[in-house]
């Protein structure tokens, strides 16, 4: 059998032994590196980065506050929640949704930040 052929196999088999989870943040992965973005789990702190993933959640810092957005976005290898500063809502900013930011990163309590980041909202088709 060709290597073409046990390839196909190899991923049909995969395909049909992951679970869902498993399978969409496969393909999240795969979007991102076909749009030419990094992937979150190679970023480093201090670097410019461009990350392509889904939204998973929204937060708004409470009201005594001062205003804050953040949004945790997956690219199917690692999360990266993205910061806006002075800001309570941005239309488009939901949960489900596919978004394209960029920005220098950074690391808060462990976890990787954009803060204010330029993003593109992306087409769900």
């Amino acid at each position: 059998m060709s290597k073409t052929g046990s390839g196909y196999w190899r991923r049909l088999l995969h395909r049909l032994t992951s679970d869902v989870g498993q399978l969409d943040a496969d393909d999240l992965s795969e979007r991102s590196q076909e749009a030419g973005a990094q992937r979150a789990c190679d970023c480093k702190c201090g670097e410019e980065v461009v990350v392509l993933g889904r939204v998973r959640s929204v937060g708004v810092s409470p009201k005594a506050s001062a205003p804050t957005l953040e949004a945790e976005l997956f690219d199917g290898t690692d999360g990266v929640t993205l910061v806006w500063l002075g800001r309570r809502r941005i239309t488009g900013i939901e949960p489900g949704r596919t978004i394209k930011a960029s920005g220098r990163i950074a690391v808060r309590e462990g976890r990787k930040v954009l803060y204010n980041p330029y993003y593109e909202l992306q087409n769900t088709a």
